[in-house]
């Protein structure tokens, strides 16, 4: 099998983002091709799609989520993210264990202790079919039926068993640490159903396609799932494999670049917890394994290319990080 550097990983990485030149596409077409945009806080999005588009305005991304093109919802590593609307049917089911698994940390577990999760959630879609409501509002509504429970933790759970969609007011620019946060039910606000089973197989080839050459342990680290060794294992045929210098197996689809080790690449500009950074459980290719211990990856700052496929993390004061 091949090995790859992790010089050629970097490079290869920057391609597929788009960040080694920025794309003529327009915003739903990258959102679709990296399959889902980190949006924990509403400006996010627009920094990772601007250091990525060759012009780019960010109402473009506002009028998708107005349009219902794009939602902006819980999904891959129980976090925050724009995906496409068709997207979504799909990813949200695939990911459904990660997302369901909160229920059992304290910060839930405490409040709706006792509940049974079928019921709040049967309850949960009454109160919200044909409404979008905040979150504050529909906590309370909730709050009347379970009584003696915190009303945003009932929300919250509900948002973890039941797919919803985020009011495009929530993502606006500018609308920093989801002050108001509105929702509605997922299947209502794209108008179609939602898919039921998991597509580990879509989820594995669209991944590999922007984020890829990358090891199973990648993948799931990406999307906060786990037994895709199983699914990969019925897909070798399809795909390629390499290794990489700590002869970690690699896998990738048919007809994706890899890029030049020595190509030449700009610094740009990316939002913390951006996709490019948080793609991998191992980092190296993007991050030095020092300064992921200093979690620089969860930092606003400039990326340089470094040597080996290390970047140069700034933070708000200018100090470098390596």
């Amino acid at each position: 099998m091949t090995e790859l550097s992790l010089r050629a990983l970097n490079r290869t990485l920057l391609v597929r983002q788009m960040l080694a030149e920025r794309s003529p596409i327009g915003p739903l077409e990258l959102v679709r091709h990296v399959v889902a945009v980190q949006g924990q806080e509403p400006n996010w999005p627009y920094v990772g799609l601007w250091s990525r588009l060759a012009d780019f305005d960010h109402d473009e991304l506002a009028a998708l989520l107005r349009e219902r093109k794009l939602v902006r919802s819980t999904m891959i590593r129980r976090t925050v993210h724009l995906a496409t609307a068709q997207d979504f049917r799909w990813l949200r089911p695939t990911v459904r264990p990660i997302v369901h698994a909160a229920l059992r940390a304290p910060y839930f577990r405490d409040e709706i202790d006792g509940i049974d999760h079928d019921e709040l959630a049967a309850v949960g879609r009454e109160i919200l079919a044909g409404k979008t409501l905040s979150r504050s509002d529909f906590g309370k509504l909730l709050a009347e039926r379970f009584p003696d429970r915190l009303p945003r933790r009932l929300a919250e759970s509900v948002e973890m068993l039941v797919p919803m969609a985020h009011g495009p007011e929530t993502g606006e620019w500018g609308r920093w640490r989801n002050r108001y946060v509105t929702m509605s039910l997922a299947d209502e606000w794209i108008g179609d159903p939602m898919g039921t089973e998991p597509d580990p197989e879509q989820l594995i080839l669209r991944y590999l396609a922007a984020y890829g050459p990358a090891t199973v342990a990648d993948m799931q680290a990406w999307a906060g799932v786990t037994r895709l060794a199983e699914v990969i294992d019925d897909m070798r045929d399809r795909l390629r494999v390499f290794t990489d210098d700590k002869h970690k197996v690699l896998f990738d689809v048919q007809d994706a670049p890899l890029a030049d080790p020595d190509l030449p690449v700009p610094v740009r500009f990316l939002p913390a917890f951006d996709n490019a950074l948080l793609g991998h459980k191992d980092r190296r290719r993007m991050i030095s394994e020092e300064a992921v211990r200093a979690e620089a990856a969860s930092l606003l700052g400039f990326v340089a290319p470094g040597e080996e496929g290390k970047v140069v993390v700034t933070d708000h004061s200018g100090a470098r990080q390596p």
